[in-house]
């Protein structure tokens, strides 16, 4: 079956948090993507609308085993489903369990460059950041993890709770099994609580895809909590669906009255059949749009190799945002965003919001049609040429 991934809906509406903005403007931020979901799971969602009944949604077997098909077909891992809970989605996930799995004023740690709402889970609880940043090499442009600084924070008696993001958003590093079992060994070395957040594990665009952790050897996740969700894969943020994987029983049972005490465990009437539309019937349609993505990305590369050399792309294998280096134009992200969105309309992210060394960085959403990946490229040559001729 062949999907469209080339018709662009320039009528959104206004309640679209990445198109509320100016006609004149292009949006390639936020993590939307461009195209229609799946048909197979609009088709669900219908069925289930024709019934025309709302009442409240229990989770159903179906549900995981769904959930742990999908993972063995498309990650030759296969999680128990008594390991499942169902949550309205990754992000509150993350902040029931600094909540439930830590204390106030202690320390949660995350690898700056990292998506920024992880901050936000953490001291809107009253906890403290600390971050083990990532090392960039600039001559690779390739980031790596420095063990010795993750070791030293992870000791620190007030550090309780990392939370890992994998693969990793903004980079796009998957990260190998070597690195997740040195991660896991340290977090269970000093008694930290591992929580690593995995929505972006489908979109992948290598070969072999990327680690699930928990398809590590058990005797490093007893201290491992797993958030999955078709939200990126399949451009259904909106739907609230997320699934909760915890292999310890006793720390479950700890995640799950997190959840529930926080009324985070109750599906709205579409994120079950809409989530099983997926799982079950969106494998051929995610190699289309993995197909799509590699092509979008080598419009993309080409036409900076070409046009805009002094933008470096860091190279990574996962989701559809890209992290360019732009250290050769400015040592200021946020100044040069703010320059391309006044001067051409573009809106990119500055790498800045996500800690680290990101003021040395811009992230591009290219999970868009053709036409719209070209036009954001047009806009994005003008605007650097502009800023560098001001």
């Amino acid at each position: 079956m062949s999907y469209d991934f080339e018709t662009l809906n320039k009528k959104r509406a206004g309640n679209s948090a990445k198109w509320d903005v100016r006609t004149d403007e292009l949006p390639m931020t936020i993590a939307d993507m461009d195209f229609q979901t799946a048909p197979e799971i609009v088709a669900a969602l219908q069925e289930k609308i024709a019934m025309g009944l709302f009442g409240y949604e229990e989770v159903p077997t179906e549900y995981f085993q769904a959930v742990a098909d999908w993972y063995a077909t498309e990650h030759n891992v296969r999680p128990q489903t008594d390991w499942m809970i169902f949550a309205t989605g990754v992000v509150p996930a993350i902040s029931s369990a600094v909540r439930r799995l830590t204390s106030l004023g202690d320390n949660v740690l995350v690898q700056a460059p990292v998506y920024n709402i992880f901050y936000n889970s953490i001291v809107n609880n009253g906890r403290h950041v600390v971050s083990s940043d990532l090392v960039y090499d600039a001559d690779t442009n390739q980031y790596a993890i420095d063990f010795v600084d993750l070791e030293n924070k992870l000791s620190d008696p007030l550090t309780n709770m990392m939370i890992l993001c994998n693969p990793h958003n903004p980079v796009g590093k998957i990260w190998s099994i070597d690195e997740l079992t040195k991660i896991a060994s340290l977090c269970q070395q000093y008694d930290v609580k591992l929580f690593s957040d995995e929505i972006h594990g489908d979109l992948t665009l290598n070969e072999s895809g990327y680690n699930p952790i928990f398809g590590l050897d058990a005797k490093y996740l007893d201290n491992v909590v797993v958030a999955v969700s078709p939200s990126k894969t399949f451009n259904v943020a909106a739907m609230h669906a997320a699934t909760v994987l915890v292999p310890n029983a006793n720390l479950r049972g700890q995640v799950s009255r997190g959840l529930n005490s926080e009324e985070l465990a109750e599906p709205n009437f579409v994120a079950i059949p809409g989530t099983i539309a997926a799982y079950t019937k969106g494998h051929v349609w995610l190699q289309a749009l993995k197909d799509k993505l590699r092509a979008n990305r080598k419009l993309v590369l080409n036409f900076l190799a070409e046009n805009i050399p002094e933008i470096k792309w860091v190279k990574g294998e996962a989701t559809y945002l890209l992290w360019f280096d732009v250290a050769e134009i400015t040592d200021n992200a946020e100044a040069l965003a703010e320059f391309i969105r006044k001067d051409s309309g573009l809106i990119v992210t500055p790498g800045s919001v996500y800690g680290g060394d990101g003021q040395h960085f811009i992230r591009m959403n290219i999970a868009s049609p053709t036409e719209m990946i070209q036009d954001g490229l047009n806009r994005l040559q003008k605007s650097v040429h502009d800023y560098q001729n001001k």
